[in-house]
């Protein structure tokens, strides 16, 4: 028997294939399982995303049959819980086989000292002093061998971990010879806490103590054999402090399954594939130049089109919304920013310049919206005027700290496709709309719209790094949550992320291998028209206060092309990939008409290349999908005299049989839909 999960209120009957995360929705199928009786599930279920982010009150989950016959059913509130309990009960198994890996470490090693061992996203971690003879990663299956018997000998007991509170000195008693220890134990001291041991394996060859606040299983036994595994060593200074002796890190990963474990693995060496600072060198599409500096990428020619085409479609999805290009320096003065606020605020990621001849001091643009305000200002608008909306795909600069910066989703330079409206109160909802449609095409063209949510990010109770007066916060975080709630859109919201002029929503995207990342943005912003006194005559010949709307589809284009090389794995759809078609003649007989064929697709904005290359055909054909080209053409004796081609895809697709013009039609069809 299969089973669906439906969410159901008091009026209607929602689908909801995006309700939690599959990895959250993979733990509550396994621990509802044997509440419902339920042993297979159907597909619907299978796909889903944080609960917790907009289900309502009145809802409850349902398991039905295919014949819609109801046997249980749980508020939204108990399987959020039930959620949060999991997780918790996660990390607790993390945090234990913590202590496992010491256990196991010490009967390997007994010389080590045991220093700290926290559960970290995605498993854990034990930093380690081996006095010498450290072990290295291929020792790693003989540590987990023993880390299977460390479980097993603890399992043997009621509880696996037995707290017991000591005094001061009975537990420097006990860690006499661990210095590391010693140096916790009176920390724990000094913050006037209870010194808490936990006790394993009590009586077993494996038994262990360690100093420990808490949050264990109760039992190894809870933990699957195969959901952990040792995954890497490290150096790491005691306390973090490079002053202090370097300790040997050894992470591991653990899951509350095999199976998960397992697709973890696979999506993290899927992930080293298509790593964008590889592909970007292997594809020739960018250039990080130490001479030129960190975070300032350099697009090579076929990088270049890729942000030339991201551009033209971003443009053609607003050129007919009432937008109008323009166009900034990429410097002001600095007394524009502290009209902005940006001075104020902003000023730690800025680059400040001194003119050389002039003596004037100037920054480089952190954001576009201070240079747009200047450009409202220049003119006269009366009502029938609005909205006003400009456009610009700009390059603004931010000074990242090194250390954070990483190929092109962490930049210096960062070109946004920037946009700003002017517009009425009674207006931002139907302008918010358009942008949300426009948001909508553009990942869905990517395909990358399944799963997405947005957060809808305000002000905390920290309200003093914000402009603007209570009032107008409220105001705008307000309408922004109106439309979330008018849209049915799938938000949470998200304290303290807002932009210190106004609350905004965020939109959150998954890639092919399920990676989160916050792309598109819509911004909500009073304060700007009251700091640089924007106004546009009114019905009644008053000036009145327009609201500004901040948004970027894309977010930056350096960043998105990150993630869409990755998202793609290099191989981009063809309306976007740098070269579309590859023309190969099989031999040198055949290079004149092939050079034809090039001269004549060029014209038609077709991408094209010819392998001119001496080597054989086999070769130029795999040549040609190492470049991941979507289409190459063949040219040999056979083609000339018929004047019929064949195109080859590189996942091996083939279009036999068709003349010249119907090749390219093909071509020009599949670029037009902006097909994947």
């Amino acid at each position: 028997m299969l089973y669906q999960i439906k969410f159901i209120s008091a009026n209607r009957l929602y689908m909801k294939e995006s309700i939690m995360a599959q990895k959250d929705f993979l733990k509550l199928k396994k621990s509802l399982a044997n509440l419902l009786g339920i042993s297979s599930w159907s597909p619907s279920g299978q796909n889903c995303q944080c609960l917790d982010h907009w289900v309502s009150p009145d809802m409850f989950l349902s398991y039905q049959t295919q014949n819609n016959c109801q046997i249980a059913q749980f508020s939204a509130y108990e399987i959020c819980a039930k959620l949060a309990t999991m997780q918790t009960s996660l990390e607790h198994k993390r945090h234990s086989l913590a202590h496992v890996l010491a256990g196991a470490i010490l009967k390997l090693y007994p010389n080590a000292l045991m220093t700290i061992g926290p559960a970290v996203e995605n498993g854990f971690y034990y930093d380690i002093d081996f006095s010498k003879d450290a072990p290295k990663e291929e020792d790693f299956q003989k540590i987990q061998d023993e880390m299977q018997n460390v479980l097993k000998a603890w399992a043997t007991n009621e509880h696996s971990f037995v707290q017991q509170k000591v005094s001061k000195e009975e537990a420097e008693n006990i860690f006499k010879n661990n210095p590391y220890k010693l140096e916790l134990i009176q920390g724990v001291v000094d913050r006037g806490e209870e010194i808490t041991l936990y006790i394993s394996g009590k009586g077993t060859e494996y038994e262990f103590t360690d100093l420990c606040r808490g949050g264990h299983a109760e039992n190894t036994k809870e933990i699957d054999e195969g959901s952990f595994a040792l995954d890497k060593i490290a150096g790491a200074y005691w306390r973090g402090d490079e002053k202090n002796k370097m300790l040997v890190r050894i992470y591991g990963l653990a899951f509350e399954t095999k199976e998960e474990l397992e697709l973890f693995i696979h999506n993290r060496e899927e992930a080293k594939k298509r790593d964008h600072r590889k592909l970007g060198k292997e594809l020739k599409l960018f250039t990080i130049s130490d001479l030129v500096g960190s975070g300032l990428p350099l697009f090579q020619p076929k990088g270049t089109v890729l942000r030339l085409e991201l551009e033209k479609y971003l443009w053609s999805m607003h050129k007919d919304k009432g937008y109008q290009r323009v166009w900034t320096p990429h410097l002001a003065k600095a007394q524009l920013y502290e009209v902005s606020g940006h001075g104020q605020h902003y000023l730690d990621d800025m680059f400040s310049v001194h003119g050389g001849t002039s003596k004037e001091d100037f920054y480089l643009k952190p954001m576009n919206c201070p240079h747009h305000y200047q450009l409202f200002l220049d003119n006269q608008f009366s009502y029938r005027d609005m909205p006003i909306k400009y456009f610009e795909p700009a390059t603004i600069y931010r000074d990242e700290k090194t250390g954070q910066l990483a190929g092109l989703t962490r930049v210096r330079s960062i070109t946004q496709d920037d946009g700003h409206l002017f517009c009425r109160s009674s207006q931002i909802k139907e302008e918010v709309n358009i942008i949300v449609d426009i948001i909508k095409q553009f990942y869905t063209t990517m395909n990358m719209i399944d799963g997405y949510w947005v957060r809808l990010s305000t002000r905390g109770d920290e309200k003093s790094g914000y402009l603007g007066s209570d009032e107008v916060w409220e105001t705008a975080e307000s309408a922004l949550k109106n439309i979330c709630d008018e849209n049915n859109l799938p938000y949470k919201e998200g304290k303290n992320e807002a932009a210190f002029y106004g609350p905004k929503l965020d939109f959150m995207f998954k890639d092919a291998i399920g990676r989160e990342w916050q792309l598109a943005t819509i911004q909500l912003d009073f304060n700007a028209p009251e700091r640089f006194d924007l106004s546009f005559v009114n019905e009644k010949g008053e000036n009145e206060r327009p609201v500004v709307i901040h948004r970027a589809i894309s977010g930056s284009i350096e960043r998105f092309l990150g993630v869409a090389i990755e998202h793609f794995a290099g191989s981009f759809p063809l309306w976007l990939s740098p070269v579309q078609l590859k023309i190969i003649p099989i031999g040198e007989r055949q290079l004149d008409f092939a050079h034809d064929m090039f001269k004549k697709i060029i014209k038609t904005d077709i991408r094209v290349e010819i392998d001119q290359s001496n080597e054989g055909l086999g070769k130029k054909v795999r040549a040609s999908k190492v470049e991941k080209i979507p289409y190459l053409v063949v040219v040999g004796d056979k083609e000339i005299e018929s004047n019929t081609f064949s195109l080859e895809g590189r996942n091996d697709e083939k279009v036999t049989g068709l003349s010249y013009e119907e090749m390219l039609k093909f071509l020009q069809d599949k670029i037009d839909s902006k097909a994947l």
